[in-house]
């Protein structure tokens, strides 16, 4: 005979006590905490080159860059995330008391693996399409040569571009930037394989 262990549910507070004292980042979704996937070096890499650059380009601009160490909260879904990069315009607007949870990016990196593309591409897009500020949503494959740009545009509708070669240029829509994709894949290894 099979038992079903019950799925514990946690509340919002219980979440934020236990992310403070956690040895690895989870995720809140509407009372379920999820743990978090490690990263890889070509994760890393990709990470590091497109974050050092936005934040010394947009340095004295007004705007913040924030790596996947700051929290999202998106209140419409009840969920928390912690997205490889966003961009806020102005001044960061906090969840709670504290300066670890904002909710007002207009842009979001994330960078795909195997394990999350579909979610990152899927319901945790319209997730976040429920942020007024959010214009902006980049993602970037990390075993080839393979961007994702979709930009909200005046009307309200998605645009999305396609960006597939070494040669390409990022230009991002809601910030004055742009940056090869050698740069963003410098030291990227497209041979390793994931474990």
């Amino acid at each position: 005979m099979q038992t079903q262990t019950e799925k514990r549910y946690y509340s919002r507070e219980e979440y934020l006590a236990l992310e403070e004292t956690a040895e690895y980042k989870s995720e809140y979704h509407d009372g379920e905490i999820v743990p978090m996937t490690g990263g890889t070096t070509n994760h890393n890499e990709i990470l590091g080159n497109l974050f050092a650059r936005l934040k010394l380009a947009l340095r004295g601009r007004g705007y913040r860059v924030f790596a996947s160490d700051v929290r999202l909260w998106v209140s419409r879904y009840r969920r928390y995330f912690y997205p490889d990069i966003m961009i806020i315009q102005g001044e960061p607007v906090y969840e709670g008391g504290g300066n670890t949870t904002v909710t007002n990016p207009s842009l979001i990196v994330e960078v795909l693996s195997d394990s999350t593309r579909n979610y990152d591409k899927g319901d945790k897009f319209d997730y976040y399409r429920s942020l007024p500020e959010f214009r902006e949503y980049i993602l970037i494959d990390q075993y080839k040569f393979h961007i994702e740009q979709l930009v909200k545009t005046a009307e309200g509708k998605w645009l999305l571009t396609y960006y597939e070669s070494a040669d390409g240029v990022l230009a991002l829509d809601s910030v004055d930037f742009q940056i090869p994709l050698s740069d963003i894949y410098e030291g990227v290894n497209f041979d390793i394989v994931e474990e």
